[in-house]
């Protein structure tokens, strides 16, 4: 008699042979009957959200609530208000109770009826709460970018050895306008690329206030910090402000880089490999509590002689070749090209066709824990694209120009930089 094996039971099959052979128990909580779409329980991908602040929420929560083959079973955050309001919108979609909501991510990690996780943390989170999920056999999509070179490269590592499902959380791929002007560079419609060039948001406008202040009822200040170095609390150190403290991040260097940089390498083919070449100066602030870059100019130079030019100002990526050039100026705005013949060009069936999903990371992430087939911003190109930023980053710190190898992933001409590659992480944390 032929038995029909759902996804789930499949997908808990691959983690137990990922995991060596042990078995991890499971079950199907009669909640996820619930108001959820017409796909059947046991073949919805169950979720648990760790960190539920605004873009947690209002970006990546909503989204998983809306695709009917999802259901977010469990919240996590480390500020009681934010995670309250997090499963508030969860109950709500399923019109119940059963949003079960946590203060450390590990609760969720420990549950048996999780599949997959959504990591929407601070940056300096990212990696050790994602390496910590594969290994407890849960499929991840994570919020970009990493903290540090090495620290990426072990969750590239971590993902293969555990073979799952990683997506690199940008909607950039998804977005017409960046997947239409990268083909059209690939297919070659403006000759030799020799000079691609990024805007980025300036940043921060203020040095921040570093004085310390009592820690507000109901944040676990302590867990925030997590492997960064103790600090003591400031409202300007966390939520969006984390963005401008290289504990905890690289500035819009790191944040909006993550998804114009990723432009740059995708319209460039060189997804798997990087620069070697890098300077650049940064304008910091001398006082307060703020230390990344607010102003920045870095060039870069790949083994074939592009040139990428990385400057503050208005978010924009526009490619520059031997036959004309394309690109746009602000964020998600119209093509422009020169010549303007080349927006109209067609692209064969025998051209270079990028893979997308217009429906955005999101559903690429759901389409692909059910396919096993990689995401469209896996653990590689993240990696690969997030490089260029801390390496930039090194650049702007020592003052220096900087040969890179991106095969070796160390610098061939200054140790003192290649020891800014990692961070210390503060006990008892650790990359597991």
């Amino acid at each position: 008699m032929s038995r029909k094996i759902g996804r789930r039971v499949l997908l808990k099959r691959a983690a137990i042979t990922a995991c060596g052979g042990i078995a991890i128990p499971y079950f199907v909580r009669p909640s996820t009957l619930g108001k959820a779409g017409t796909v059947a329980a046991g073949e919805r991908i169950t979720l648990g959200m760790i960190g539920t602040g605004g873009h947690g929420r209002e970006m990546n929560l909503k989204t998983f609530l809306g695709q009917p083959d999802a259901h977010v079973i469990a919240v996590c955050d480390v500020d009681r208000e934010q995670r309250e309001i997090a499963r508030e919108m969860v109950n709500s979609k399923y019109d119940n109770k059963d949003c079960a909501v946590y203060n450390d991510f590990r609760e969720i990690l420990a549950r048996a009826d999780v599949d997959a996780v959504m990591i929407s943390t601070p940056d300096h989170w990212h990696v050790p709460i994602a390496i910590a999920a594969a290994k407890a056999g849960k499929d991840v999509e994570c919020e970009k970018p990493t903290l540090t070179v090495e620290e990426g490269r072990r969750l590239v590592e971590t993902m293969k050895r555990y073979n799952r499902v990683f997506q690199w959380s940008t909607e950039d791929r998804a977005v017409d306008v960046y997947h239409r002007m990268c083909e059209l560079v690939r297919n070659g419609r403006i000759g030799k690329v020799h000079t691609i060039k990024v805007e980025l948001p300036s940043g921060p406008d203020q040095p921040g206030n570093p004085e310390p202040m009592p820690v507000p009822e109901g944040f676990d200040y302590d867990m925030w910090l997590g492997p960064a170095p103790w600090a003591p609390y400031t409202k300007d150190r966390c939520h969006w402000n984390f963005r401008w403290i290289f504990d905890y991040s690289g500035g819009m260097l790191t944040d909006w880089g993550a998804h114009l940089l990723d432009g740059a390498q995708w319209g460039n083919n060189t997804e798997h490999t990087g620069p070697v070449q890098v300077e650049g100066k940064g304008v910091f602030w001398g006082e307060g509590l703020y230390n990344t870059a607010k102003d920045f100019h870095i060039e870069y130079t790949y083994a074939d002689g592009v040139k990428l030019m990385v400057d503050s100002g208005t978010p924009s990526l526009r490619f520059e070749g031997s036959d004309g050039w394309i690109g746009n100026h602000g964020w998600r705005a119209p093509l422009q090209a020169e010549p303007a013949s080349v927006l109209d060009s067609a692209i064969g069936p025998d051209g270079v066709h990028l893979f997308t999903c217009p429906q955005g990371e999101q559903r690429n992430f759901l389409d692909c824990v059910k396919s096993r087939q990689e995401c469209y911003f896996p653990p590689e190109i993240g990696q690969r694209c997030f490089t260029i930023a801390h390496i930039g980053n090194i650049a702007m710190l020592t003052g220096k120009r900087l040969q890179w190898d991106p095969q070796a992933e160390r610098f061939t001409n200054d140790d003192g930089a290649n020891r800014m590659l990692n961070r210390a992480m503060r006990s008892p944390w650790h990359l597991l």
